[in-house]
């Protein structure tokens, strides 16, 4: 029964004469397990497809909601924080494979006449590849999201003659914004899609085409059968790929920053690890040199990927002999360049603020807004006319919310008449920007921890005192030295009298005393607080 349907099926479609063209390809002999790297790119890339449009059916690209809807899926969503593991780590997993690839085509000498066009085609996957995890990264709307974005336009702004038009098009309107995300989301989820799926078959078809090169050296006897020999090469090589990578999607969640904040200019943005090294040459380049790092550079070595199968038309593949060993040398130039830059950057990378992490600001901010008798919850509470903090969503722009702090009858900031002139600020800002800080967390999906009561009171201390000149894990002002690591530095007794009476320890100072500003237990919560931080 089941032969005479798929006898009917045959002779309606032809689908047997499809699969005896798919795996009866014939191999030169010596094909082994090198040649396995292209289909491993190809599940790469099938699992990216997969999985973006898991998480295209619960994305909104907007940058109210943005942010929200990712959170929503790494939080609420069953097993979308599996989902989004897996196309977040998927990516440089697909970038380390096609590089894998290229490397692997490069020296078995694949590029080689007839296989000029395959080469050339795998060129712009490559490249295509990287306009995914470029345009992928603004999508969730968060710090590094945003602000890695404004430096890649402002990349493309250095461009000569096109620069300001390029970055016309890539932000879409004046300023980063609802536009922008709707150009990348679009790019990112339609028009790259597409173009990578026609390579990928052109890339099929020119190889089938010219069939693969083979070993270096050619082997003697017949050739194989691509079933069922290497299909199994190519399984056993697929599984490997997919296992490790579900594998880290597991145990490594995918990071989600704070939302975008378009006022905090004090962010130092983090590119991923594969552009890192375009990243570190602009700190070589710097001013009107930036175009060299930019343009210059990347564009001479895709210019030698580009002119390598028509500069290298003889007939010896070996990498290591004769006339190709010039080609490889280059070529390795080039990887040791791109791995000590990769190298410096991660050296050079700053401190990160962890979205997870509460450090003084958000626990002080927590603090004021959850005391009795503060001024937020007349409003932000269960059944009043806001919603209590802990679930209220951030929409605006923090110079918006530290407005409303201090004035919060006014409901947004500069509606008030010239005749209605605004009582004195409710908060004070830096208290303000503790609240704020605290808000971010929340909306990142962070509940407040429990402290003790001295981490309370110096947490409420630094943020009244300290915040505007120091800065812990990333919050806070640069006047002063940064905390961070103070406690490396100094012992809880040598920081008590720096706190105390700073100009005994250094002579003349700007930073003020505070023996007589603070009371002793104040004092002693910072201190306490400060050394221990290593």
């Amino acid at each position: 029964m089941v032969g005479r349907l798929l006898a009917w099926l045959d002779s309606r479609t032809g689908y047997r004469s499809l699969v005896k063209l798919a795996l009866d390809e014939e191999l030169p002999p010596g094909t082994g397990w090198t040649f396995t790297t292209g289909s491993v790119v190809t599940l790469l890339v099938s699992c990216q497809f997969v999985t973006g449009l898991g998480l295209a059916m619960y994305y909104v690209p907007a940058p109210s909601l943005a942010y929200d809807s990712v959170r929503f899926i790494m939080q609420d969503l069953p097993l979308g924080w599996l989902v989004r593991g897996l196309h977040y780590w998927g990516a440089s997993f697909l970038v380390v494979a096609a590089v894998v690839h290229l490397l692997r085509v490069f020296l078995m000498g694949s590029y080689k006449a007839p296989r000029e066009v395959t080469w050339l085609s795998g060129i712009l996957m490559l490249l295509v590849i990287l306009a995914f995890a470029l345009t992928g990264y603004l999508l969730p709307w968060d710090q590094k999201a945003y602000w890695a974005t404004t430096v890649t336009i402002n990349i493309a702004r250095s461009s000569p003659l096109a620069g300001e038009f390029l970055a016309s098009v890539m932000r879409g309107g004046p300023d980063l914004g609802a536009l922008t995300l709707g150009r990348w989301f679009s790019a990112h989820v339609f028009l790259l899609p597409a173009t990578l799926t026609a390579l990928i078959v052109a890339h099929i078809a020119l190889m089938r085409k010219h069939g693969i090169s083979g070993p270096l050296e050619p082997a003697p006897g017949a050739g194989v059968a691509f079933f069922p020999r290497h299909v199994l090469k190519d399984t056993v090589m697929m599984a490997a790929a997919f296992a490790s990578l579900i594998t880290v999607a597991a145990l490594v969640a995918a990071p989600l920053d704070e939302i975008a904040n378009p006022t905090d200019a004090s962010y130092i943005p983090r590119p991923e690890w594969y552009f890192l090294s375009l990243f570190q040459m602009l700190k070589y380049f710097p001013g009107p040199l930036e175009p060299v790092a930019t343009m210059v550079i990347p564009g001479v070595v895709i210019g030698f990927l580009v002119l390598l199968p028509f500069v290298d038309r003889g007939d010896g593949r070996h990498p290591l002999r004769s006339p190709r060993r010039m080609l490889t040398a280059v070529l390795a130039a080039i990887g040791v360049g791109v791995a000590v830059l990769t190298g410096l950057g991660v050296a050079d990378l700053p401190a990160g603020k962890d979205p997870n992490a509460w450090g003084l600001l958000p626990i002080a901010g927590h603090a004021i807004a959850t005391a009795d008798g503060n001024t937020c919850a007349g409003c932000h509470e269960s059944g009043g006319p806001a919603a209590p903090l802990g679930i209220t969503r951030l929409t605006k722009d923090e110079e918006w919310l530290l407005a409303h702090m201090a004035d919060p009858v006014a409901i947004a900031p500069g509606v008030r008449s010239a005749g209605d002139p605004a009582p004195e600020p409710v908060m004070s800002r830096f208290k303000a920007q503790a609240v704020v800080a605290y808000l971010r967390r929340e909306h990142a999906g962070n509940r407040a921890p429990q402290v003790d009561v001295r981490q309370r009171l110096a947490a409420l201390t630094y943020a009244e005192t300290c915040v505007v000149c120091h800065r812990i894990s990333g919050e806070g002002g640069t006047l002063g030295p940064d905390l961070t690591h103070v406690g490396a530095r100094r012992d809880a007794a040598g920081i008590k009298a720096v706190i105390e009476d700073a100009t005994e320890m250094y002579g003349e100072t700007e930073m003020p005393t505070f023996r007589d500003r603070l009371t002793p237990e104040q004092i002693d919560a910072l201190a306490s607080y400060l050394a221990s931080r290593k």
